[in-house]
């Protein structure tokens, strides 16, 4: 971990975003600089990260980084409570994630790469999300964010672990808001369509509604502002989400098999 030590004034206050190194972590985490709030950046590329800490630390904000790759789950929840224990966590924003899905020249995903994912975008955000709660619900206070995505709503035979795993997540968060709103802790799920950052330019073909990472990030901080259970945008895909409850499902079956996506290394 490194950064500058924080004031006491700074307990309670501080924001936690894990890929934060680029896209839409790296928005929200000069947002909230610019709010004064201080700030815990994780992140896997160290040289990214700090240059993200360096803009954030110019608003006058503590900032403090942390490398860790979100495979290893039981580092993450360690070095968490690490972090909560030396500077109280308000908002914890779990927006790492990964986008792979099965190339055009592969005949199924690889066994890796479903691993993985399930790890990133399921597994350890989730574990990470429990651990937030635990630390909380001690104090009584607390917002814990989820990044899923709308491949959530569908089964995409072209990219099943990540769908599936952003699928896992949408319900641990749905199931975690019951849990924990009696207890004075929020929980925003999030479930962006595309959004113009270094995971989606890999994507080969048209990416409708595309969003920039800036507008993503102030939609999802107003979002924790007003404890929103669940925001999805653009608004277009919450439209779609309800026409495809009344779709049947063998013509939805039918649909979904003939969409056709790939992506660059």
């Amino acid at each position: 971990m490194t950064g500058s030590t924080a004031s006491r004034t700074d307990e309670g206050r501080y924001v936690l975003i894990t890929g934060a190194s680029s896209g839409i972590g790296a928005e929200l985490a000069w947002l909230y600089a610019a709010q004064g709030r201080p700030l815990l950046l994780w992140g896997r590329d160290a040289a990214r990260l700090e240059a993200v800490a360096a803009r954030a630390r110019a608003c006058g904000v503590t900032v403090q980084t942390r490398v860790l790759d979100l495979a290893d789950g039981a580092a993450a929840i360690a070095a968490l409570r690490a972090d909560d224990a030396a500077h109280p966590i308000g908002i914890a924003i779990l927006a790492a994630g990964l986008g792979d899905m099965r190339r055009s020249d592969d005949v199924v995903e690889k066994a890796e790469d479903v691993l993985r994912l399930g790890l990133v975008n399921y597994a350890t955000p989730s574990a990470m999300a429990a651990a937030a709660a635990e630390c909380m619900v001690a104090r009584g206070r607390g917002h814990i964010v989820m990044l899923a995505s709308v491949a959530a709503f569908h089964a995409l035979p072209f990219a099943a672990a990540y769908s599936g795993s952003k699928a896992g997540l949408k319900r641990f968060a749905e199931a975690q808001q019951m849990a924990l709103a009696p207890l004075g802790i929020g929980v925003t799920l999030v479930s962006p369509g595309f959004v113009d950052t270094p995971m989606s330019r890999r994507v080969v073909g048209a990416k409708p509604f595309l969003q920039s990472a800036p507008s993503a990030a102030r939609r999802i901080a107003r979002a924790v502002a007003r404890n929103q259970p669940h925001l999805v945008f653009p608004f277009v895909f919450s439209v779609l989400r309800l026409v495809d409850t009344l779709v049947p499902w063998p013509l939805k079956r039918r649909i979904l098999a003939a969409i056709r996506a790939d992506q660059t290394d």
